[in-house]
């Protein structure tokens, strides 16, 4: 069971912790336990409690009227709200919920749900992304079970493959070869996946090589492949004193083609990139280089 500190639930819900704890001695909504020096110690049951009142106050339920409520009937109304109402902080509420129950059932039906409303594309950026971000804030500062992290992942891992092995490639049509993986010792595949998703769909030779591939592998296979375009996502590795020489050793391999690298990483160290280098800041960005 994880503990979580009142810091935390602001974070995850989106309410001050000065609400949450009116909440708590106005209306007895939570009860969490206290450590010996008298600080609030919250439990998984706890943190699904505020995400349904939460996400039932923000749909127009007064908190009067929930501490009122069955804990039975609160699920029953989230449940028909994000079946119905798919405002995108509703939608990442339930999958927060469904990842601390580790219920992969809730998180097919909502994920099937978004997708049936707005399409795979369109729930992946709006839905899936912004609440993997949540969440792996939370889980760099501890604040989240790594197996919960890790569930969910593989989760939308298998979303992604098999929405990949479902696309039809017109092979005569195929256009720019673009090569995609991730540095040695980097794991984070879940957006080089939806890239490898977007390439394809929009009918481009992909070569896939995944997670932590060595750069002297790298090398062999842009001899072999020759690709136009390279892509890839740094969020921990290569370590920050090498990025440089790292981003600088990808420019020459590919001099005449162009090298599209994103991740938060980057975006931290600000370093000077080579003239055939491109940092990417957000799908959009993206989106438009890969349908040019």
């Amino acid at each position: 069971m994880a503990s979580y500190h009142i810091r935390d639930f602001e974070a995850l819900s989106g309410i001050k912790a000065h609400t949450i704890r009116i909440w708590e001695q106005r209306y007895g909504l939570l009860k969490p336990t206290r450590t010996d020096t008298n600080i609030r110690q919250y439990s998984d049951d706890e943190l699904l409690m505020l995400l349904n009142i939460s996400l039932l106050n923000r749909n127009g339920f007064k908190i009067s009227q929930l501490a009122k409520m069955q804990r039975s009937e609160m699920e029953e109304q989230v449940r028909i709200i994000t079946s119905s109402n798919f405002e995108h902080v509703n939608q990442v509420d339930a999958l927060t919920m469904a990842m601390v129950e580790l219920d992969e059932a809730a998180f097919d039906r909502i994920i099937n749900i978004n997708i049936a409303q707005a399409g795979f594309e369109s729930t992946m950026e709006m839905v899936v992304f912004p609440f993997l971000q949540k969440i792996g804030i939370m889980w760099q500062t501890g604040s989240v079970n790594p197996a919960q992290e890790h569930f969910i992942s593989n989760l939308v891992r298998q979303k992604l493959i098999a929405a990949i092995d479902r696309l039809q490639l017109e092979k005569e049509k195929l256009i720019s070869k673009s090569l995609l993986f991730l540095p040695e010792g980097e794991l984070h595949e879940l957006g080089l996946l939806f890239l490898n998703y977007l390439l394809r769909k929009n009918n481009h030779h992909v070569l896939y090589l995944g997670q932590n591939v060595p750069f002297r592998d790298i090398e062999k296979v842009v001899t072999l492949f020759r690709p136009n375009q390279l892509f890839s996502v740094f969020t921990s590795c290569p370590v920050p004193m090498q990025l440089s020489a790292y981003v600088s050793k990808l420019s020459k391999l590919l001099p005449k083609g162009r090298i599209y690298l994103s991740g938060n990483l980057l975006l931290r160290q600000k370093i000077k990139l080579p003239a055939n280098v491109e940092l990417i800041r957000e799908w959009a960005a993206i989106k438009s280089v890969i349908s040019a």
